[in-house]
């Protein structure tokens, strides 16, 4: 089994889409998050990010103050760090959702660690991560543990059948 994959690709690709895709069709113990777009009118006024086992806050909101932003989302570091991180804490016999690790997650000090806990944890991790991103997601993209795959609109469709083959196939 292939030990961590990961999706990268431009924003709205379908990346959660392909994670959701998975995880509808796996029959393995799961934990972790994902994070999907809020709109209304179909504008985007922010990120909800949805943990496994029901909890539910915003990553990022246009009426959210916060220190910490990205274009005009003020970030929630308490929703990630309530919210996400003991989502991905290891945990025997799960597979760990990471959706992702991006520009706002990495904030948190506290979110890098977990998400580096998850990494080098037995856990098997299947996440998404930023296009570009800062020097910690470069390091997570050259660790020789990870798979990544670049969704575009050619492959979507086809990602979720070849990531549960990975993840569900033994050496």
């Amino acid at each position: 089994m292939t030990k961590n994959i990961f999706l990268t690709g431009a924003p709205s690709s379908g990346k959660t889409t392909v994670i959701k895709k998975v995880i509808a069709a796996l029959k393995i113990t799961l934990k972790g998050f994902y994070t999907e777009e809020e709109r209304v009118e179909g504008r985007r006024i922010g990120f909800m990010m949805h943990s496994l086992d029901g909890q539910k806050g915003y990553l990022a909101h246009q009426d959210i103050q916060s220190e910490f932003h990205i274009r005009r989302y003020g970030v929630s570091l308490p929703n990630i760090e309530n919210i996400a991180i003991p989502a991905i804490a290891p945990a025997p016999g799960y597979l760990i959702i990471l959706d992702e690790i991006g520009k706002m997650e990495c904030f948190s000090p506290k979110f890098r660690e977990a998400a580096l806990a998850a990494l080098d944890s037995p856990n098997p991790v299947l996440g998404t991560i930023t296009l570009g991103g800062t020097d910690f997601i470069q390091e997570v993209k050259n660790r020789s543990d990870l798979e990544i795959f670049e969704v575009t609109p050619e492959n979507r469709d086809a990602l979720p059948e070849i990531v549960i083959n990975l993840l569900t196939t033994t050496d």
